[in-house]
């Protein structure tokens, strides 16, 4: 056993995320963790890291177990190039380096010092480090980083910096990887190589991610549900099999704990009848009142019991008995209510793209012409960097501009009905200092939609946030998922005729990705999208738009 935690309690202010939770990993495990947004799996992660240590328990290494965690900040690293930070965390790699650089010039005859120095050269070679930055260099180019090698690690992006963490990680000989949400923002050829990594690699992983490619490759999943761990042996197809196995019995559970509860409060009303009209002595204690306070301690022990959260997919709920059926869709776990478009519009030619390129000083790919009719599916398909984004933003601005800055070649022209929304992976710049409220009442505002209290409430309910403990949180300081849930209020808040979404299903748990596949299933406009989820894409089809790079 590499780690083994025993987690009495943990909170965070008022909240409670942990309680009797427990969690093992083996030697070469691949696990994943999952759980709904908020539940405190990076929580869980920064504690098993140490960066967390305000909890009652223990968490338990292997002695010298190395551990390594991708890092979020990168203050320390001054003008270190990239190449640089990743050698330079390799164990025992800058020492023997060193050695090996700088021994020859002024080891002499001295029989320690050389012993030193053949000892390094062994060491390295055991190592394999002799190519290892060789290695690294063609890791960095199957995540587009190549021609950022050797520029200082704080010019990259945020984007970047976290496939240099991965990087890092794959090359860190760690006896146990933390990898948080790895696949986020991956084009498919960078997502393939981490896989075939993550397949291959000997040492043990545990990753948080929602990805469902990912999900399939793991041997475990940990869900975090109701302050503790579930486990699941097996991908992410034995983990829909065992969790609607285990919820239809948790379910079965929670009937009858409900149906005594119901019992238990006709029998107290019976007693306290009975026990109004006992005729006994005084000298002798009212038989009915023993029976009533036995009864109200039952009672009070089952209404104590926190219900549990419920969720089975889709696919699974269909080959339910209708009986659990029912129970299922009575006490299932809340999901974002996603208000269905489901209004049938004439078809015709929302958009007309002829010979398009876009770019900033040339063009960044091939031209494309495409013709976009009311309820199609269109994929655009092409590496990070391409220009798919600016391909799409280029589309949004023509609405507003006759020929964006970006438009270098071509035409786009829309129908004079046209109605666009759009999911993006960043969230506007100018809602991230507004309070959650705020946001909402400024999207409202723009579409031209009523943004009263009640109506900012349900909605505020409708995609999963507490309309009284949230509303004043600001934008800015909510984690990734809830900037989702953001994001898409935003895209389904008017009737568009036609979406656009780049990557959006980036921070979802399974629940709300599930809703969003049956709301995109059943939206009858357009449906333009950038994703690398295969799940997501074989649930929407259409078409695919090629962006191709430019020689």
């Amino acid at each position: 056993m590499l780690v083994h935690a025993d987690i009495e309690q943990k909170s965070i202010g008022n909240s409670l995320l942990f309680q009797g939770l427990t969690f093992d990993v083996g030697e070469h495990e691949k696990i994943a963790i999952i759980g709904r947004n908020g539940v405190g799996k990076t929580t869980l992660f920064r504690m098993l890291a140490g960066e967390d240590t305000d909890y009652t328990g223990n968490i338990i290494f292997r002695s010298n177990a190395r551990v390594v965690a991708t890092r979020q900040e990168h203050h320390e690293v001054g003008t270190q190039t990239v190449v640089e930070y990743i050698l330079r965390n390799l164990p025992e790699y800058a020492d023997l380096h060193h050695i090996i650089e700088t021994y020859p010039q002024t080891m002499g005859d001295n029989l320690p010092a050389i012993a030193r120095y053949s000892e390094a050269l062994e060491r390295f070679q055991t190592l394999d480090y002799y190519t290892v930055e060789d290695r690294i260099r063609r890791a960095l180019d199957a995540y587009q980083l190549g021609t950022a090698a050797d520029r200082p690690l704080a010019t990259l992006s945020g984007g970047q910096k976290r496939f240099v963490e991965l990087i890092r990680i794959e090359y860190s000989a760690a006896d146990i990887a933390l990898i948080d949400e790895p696949t986020n923002h991956m084009d498919y050829a960078a997502k393939q190589a981490f896989l075939a990594w993550f397949r291959t690699t000997k040492h043990a992983v545990v990753v948080i991610t929602h990805d469902r490619d990912l999900l399939q490759e793991v041997e475990r999943i940990v869900e975090i549900k109701d302050y503790g761990a579930r486990n699941f042996n097996g991908n992410y197809s034995e983990y829909l099999f065992q969790n609607a196995t285990r919820t239809a019995a948790d379910l079965n559970e929670y009937d009858t704990i409900q149906r005594r509860i119901e019992n238990i409060k006709k029998q107290i009303q019976s007693a306290r009848a009975k026990k109004a009209r006992w005729g006994g002595t005084a000298d002798k204690k009212n038989p009915f009142l023993v029976i009533e306070h036995k009864l109200l301690k039952e009672l009070k022990v089952l209404e104590a019991q926190d219900k549990p959260s419920f969720w089975i997919d889709k696919e699974s709920i269909g080959g339910m008995r209708p009986n659990l059926e029912a129970s299922y869709q009575k006490h299932k776990a809340n999901t974002i209510h996603i208000r269905r478009i489901i209004h049938q519009e004439r078809s015709r030619e929302l958009l007309t793209l002829e010979s398009v390129q876009v770019g900033y000083d040339k063009p960044l790919f091939a031209p494309i012409t495409m013709r976009i009719q009311t309820g199609e599916r269109i994929r655009i398909v092409g590496r990070n960097g391409v220009g798919k984004t600016t391909f799409v933003r280029t589309i949004i601005r023509s609405l507003s501009e006759q020929q964006p800055p970006t438009l270098l070649h071509g035409t786009i022209k829309s129908d004079h009905q046209l109605r666009l929304n759009t999911y993006e992976q960043e969230i506007d710049p100018t809602l991230l200092n507004l309070t959650l409220s705020q946001a909402i009442e400024h999207i409202f505002s723009d579409f031209g939609l009523p943004s009263n209290p009640e109506n900012i409430m349900r909605t505020l309910s409708d995609y999963l946030f507490d309309p009284y403990g949230d509303r004043e949180h600001l934008v800015g300081h909510l984690s990734g998922g809830q900037k989702a849930r953001l994001q898409l209020i935003r895209l389904f808040a008017n009737e568009p005729n036609i979406i656009i979404l780049d990557e959006p299903t980036n921070h979802l748990d399974l629940p709300s990705i599930e809703e969003l596949e049956d709301a995109l299933r059943q939206y009858q406009g357009a449906l333009v999208y950038i994703s690398h989820d295969s799940y997501l894409a074989a649930h929407i089809g259409g078409r695919e738009i090629p962006i191709t790079p430019l020689p």
